[in-house]
């Protein structure tokens, strides 16, 4: 999911920021430097550390800063010949910065030959390649669900749904005992998808895992698909009182506080809000578990999504360097590295990562395959995502209504790339 600005909690820094000594990070010349673009603040930190102690005498000059403005500047100067050896790359099509993007212009180095490559799980693999080879070194999987705060839970004497009837019913006691089900914080339009999502990944893609083909082969539409019946059931739970008053007045960060406080039973989002909701409520107990659509269990699906990875200028000054940092983010320390920093889980198995508790069921849905990725990571261009979040929040406002929104996602998305 692109725009999730908690999913890469590290994108939203204002301006590129020299770090390592503020040299720029395009002026590798030699063969043990190493220049780095990451949009991983607070994360990269301690990989280039790291990897500076495992090869004595090398360099990493890096930068870290927002994905918006890193998005619009790589592929400038990438043409131009000035950018850095290494680089974050989005898996999918949906901004500047993506595989598809970087890899049809010929961009980044082709990374198919790493022993890592054949290892991706789908939920990675899918979007991590162009034309069947893979161009992204991805580190790390999120996925979304709901998120609840167990001591609010055992007060108010509720389980965790597993089927939309029973979610319906917990919505309702929820709201009776004067504790919201769910924060949702629609004020930042981003957080409009989130609760969609789950919904979409079991009505839509868990039925029909080749929708997208469809999609992009014309063959069928968002408003003619069971998207319809995933926006009807969004305004189904909004109905059954399964979120607190005001969506629209709440900002995301309000949300957080009203479910680490136990204002709320929980919120759906990412996982890597978990390490946020801690930060409010250090005593408090998080745990992500799938949102039903169905009433059959068996049919759920969550969606998961592989985020930003490094990928290599095809150009680099310094190529074998760079291979060498792209391997040392794909090993079991790098990879840990990042996520545990970042509260998700990697991307591959057998790392030795201590999986937190939290993620347990997460963890299950994606080794049995019981994920899809984020729909937008599989669009033509932004513009449909933007249409979908613009909309939705013109839905709750009663400025529109579910079948105009997906008529404009269908026009957006008949535009092309």
């Amino acid at each position: 999911m692109r725009i999730l600005p908690a999913l890469l909690a590290v994108t939203t820094g204002a301006a590129l920021v020299a770090c390592s000594g503020g040299t720029n990070a395009t002026s590798s010349g030699d063969n043990k430097t190493l220049s780095l673009a990451s949009v991983d603040q607070g994360s990269v930190e301690d990989v280039v550390k790291a990897f500076e102690a495992a090869n004595p005498g090398v360099k990493v000059n890096f930068t870290t800063g927002g994905a918006d403005q890193f998005q619009q500047q790589i592929r400038t100067q990438l043409s131009s010949g000035t950018a850095p050896d290494v680089m974050s790359v989005w898996p999918g099509n949906g901004n500047p910065a993506t595989v598809t993007v970087l890899a049809k212009g010929g961009y980044l180095r082709d990374l198919s030959d790493q022993p890592w490559a054949a290892k991706f799980p789908k939920v990675v693999s899918d979007v991590a390649q162009y034309e069947g080879k893979s161009y992204d070194a991805i580190y790390g999987i999120n996925g979304i669900g709901a998120i609840y705060n167990q001591e609010a839970m055992t007060k108010a004497a509720l389980a965790a749904p597993t089927t939309w009837t029973e979610l319906l019913a917990f919505c309702r006691a929820a709201k009776e005992k004067g504790t919201p089900a769910f924060a949702l914080g629609i004020q930042d339009n981003w957080v409009t998808q989130v609760a969609l999502y789950p919904l979409a990944a079991t009505l839509v893609y868990g039925p029909d895992r080749d929708f997208e083909k469809k999609m992009a082969a014309g063959q069928t539409s968002f408003a003619s698909s069971p998207w319809a019946a995933a926006f009807a059931k969004y305004g189904e739970m909004d109905q059954a009182g399964c979120f607190q008053d005001n969506p629209l007045g709440t900002s995301y960060e309000a949300s957080q506080k009203l479910a680490a406080t136990g204002k709320t039973l929980g919120l759906i989002q990412g996982n890597w809000v978990i390490s946020l909701l801690k930060k409010q409520n250090p005593s408090g107990t998080f745990t992500l578990k799938p949102l039903p659509a169905t009433d059959d269990p068996a049919q759920t699906i969550v969606p998961a999504a592989a985020g930003a990875g490094y990928g290599v200028n095809a150009k680099a000054k310094n190529p074998e360097l760079a291979m060498k940092f792209i391997s040392f983010v794909m090993s079991p320390q790098g990879m840990n590295l990042f996520v545990e920093k970042q509260g998700g889980l990697p991307s591959l198995s057998g790392t030795g990562f201590k999986l937190d508790p939290s993620l347990t069921e997460l963890s299950a849905y994606i080794d049995q395959n019981k994920t899809v990725p984020f729909m937008d990571q599989l669009w033509p261009n932004p513009k449909v995502q933007q249409t979908m979040l613009s909309g939705i929040q013109e839905v709750f406002s009663k400025q529109s209504t579910p079948d105009k929104v997906l008529a404009a996602m269908d026009a957006d998305y008949k535009s092309g790339a």
